[in-house]
Formats: C-alpha cells, sequence, structure tokens
C-alpha cells in the first residue's frame, strides 16, 4: 500500500511529468482506482484510459523542456494529500497550481488540479 505523499510524487512525476507511454500507463495501473475522477479548469475526466489520455495530450503539446516540479510541501492526511507544482522549463514555470487528492484503499480515487488565478 502507497502512502498518500508517495501517491503525490507519483501523481506528478510519474503520470503527468513522465513522458514514456509504458511506464507511464503501468504507473496509472498501480496508483489509480479504474473509476478515478479527475477534475481540472477543462472538466472532468473519469477513468484510467482518460487519464491517461489527458496526461499524453498535456505532454504532446509542449515542449521537451517542459518538466513539472514540487513546488512546496507534500501534506497528508489519512485520505487526502495536497501538493503544490510548477511546470514549464527549468526555473521559468509557465503555469503553477495543486493537485488534491482522494485516496481510495490504498489508491488515488480523485484528483482536483486547480492552477494560480
Amino acid at each position: 500500500m502507497s502512502t498518500v505523499t508517495d501517491l503525490l510524487a507519483a501523481n506528478l512525476h510519474d503520470v503527468f511529468g513522465n513522458r514514456d507511454p509504458a511506464s507511464r500507463r503501468a504507473a496509472i495501473e498501480r496508483i489509480y482506482t479504474e473509476d478515478v475522477v479527475f477534475t481540472d479548469p477543462e472538466g472532468v475526466t473519469t477513468g484510467r484510459d482518460a487519464l491517461e489520455d489527458k496526461a499524453r495530450a498535456l505532454l504532446d503539446k509542449v515542449p521537451p523542456e517542459f518538466a513539472f516540479t514540487e513546488d512546496g510541501t507534500r501534506y497528508a492526511g489519512p485520505d487526502n494529500g495536497a501538493l503544490a507544482w510548477a511546470f514549464g522549463p527549468e526555473g521559468e514555470p509557465a503555469v503553477r497550481g495543486i493537485d488534491v487528492i482522494t485516496v481510495r484503499e490504498g489508491r488515488i480515487a480523485a484528483v482536483l488540479t486547480m492552477f494560480t488565478a
């Protein structure tokens, strides 16, 4: 069973920051429930396949030097956690945000992503 802080990091780095399709898919299978719900300003995505499409689409539309970095402390409760992040070239983030996760039975069941205003 993964800890909430491990899942926060895996969501950011192993899925949304991972440009390798095979290892990204393996991470998705490992860390999310089958019915995971991902919500961001663009809408709601449900299920592992849809989440994989979301991550792939994001990475396909940005230059290769764009990367996710943790932008602060990981916060964790028993079944919830939050992690601020930055995305862009090293030292020059194009966007900042925060992911809030809900964990069920050791896997991420929901992700809420918010961007800085």
